[in-house]
């Protein structure tokens, strides 16, 4: 784009030169257009890359968030799990039959 802009400033200029004041302003008024054309193809694709910088940050942002929430949610689960597990070994220990005392030692037999 650039190129093509100072080819037709360098035209302009040397129409200019040859002393043609109709010819020299037909190729300045069409060096002015290519320049504009040139400046408003590079505004758009300015743009168009900023957008797309835009979105790409966004959507990192938000896949951050995701895992965020995610693992958020898994820990509360295990959290969740781990608590109804201890209120379950709580219920069974409570629920069990106590320990029977141990049988007492039987006794020496008498010596002869």
């Amino acid at each position: 784009m650039n190129k093509s802009v100072f080819i037709a400033a360098a035209l302009a200029l040397a129409l200019t030169a040859c002393g043609d004041n109709k010819s020299a302003a037909d190729a300045k008024a069409a060096a002015d257009k290519a320049t504009a054309a040139a400046k408003e193809a590079a505004d758009k694709a300015a743009t168009a890359a900023k957008e797309a910088g835009t979105a790409a940050m966004q959507s990192g942002a938000a896949a951050v968030d995701a895992t965020k929430a995610a693992g958020s949610a898994a820990m509360d689960s295990a959290k969740d799990s781990a608590g109804k597990a201890m209120d379950s070994a709580k219920d069974a220990t409570m629920k069990a039959p106590p320990a029977m005392a141990p049988a007492p030692a039987p006794a020496e037999a008498p010596k002869k």
